[in-house]
């Protein structure tokens, strides 16, 4: 068995973070390491999906949850314009392989594509 990802021991009062948002199946915090004036991450309370592709086709409803949460976050942190980011892969720029959305808002450009 691997060991919990690092969003799971967030999630569990491990490691400190605040959580800003939570709905029964996913939850939200700052990302620390912030591409945009608004830069949250949604992260599905399960650890049993790595990537995007797999948690649309194993649980669309969760995929939706995790979108619903992330407009109501850009509503509330932003203008409700946002950009929605799933990394893919390590040569998308994945380094946490428990699905997590990125959540954009604030003034972006071109330039924070990469995130």
């Amino acid at each position: 068995m691997s060991d919990p990802s690092i969003f799971t021991r967030i999630r569990n009062g491990e490691i400190p973070s605040e959580i800003i948002a939570e709905t029964e199946n996913a939850f939200a915090i700052r990302d620390i390491a912030p591409k945009a004036p608004v830069h949250l991450l949604v992260i599905p309370k399960s650890e049993e999906y790595r990537n995007v592709v797999e948690l649309a086709a194993g649980d669309p409803e969760l995929l939706a949850e995790v979108v619903g949460l992330a407009n109501s976050l850009a509503a509330e942190h932003a203008d409700g314009d946002f950009r929605l980011v799933f990394n893919t892969g390590p040569n998308a720029g994945q380094t946490v392989f428990h699905v997590h959305a990125h959540v954009l808002a604030g003034g972006l450009g071109e330039e924070s594509l990469g995130a």
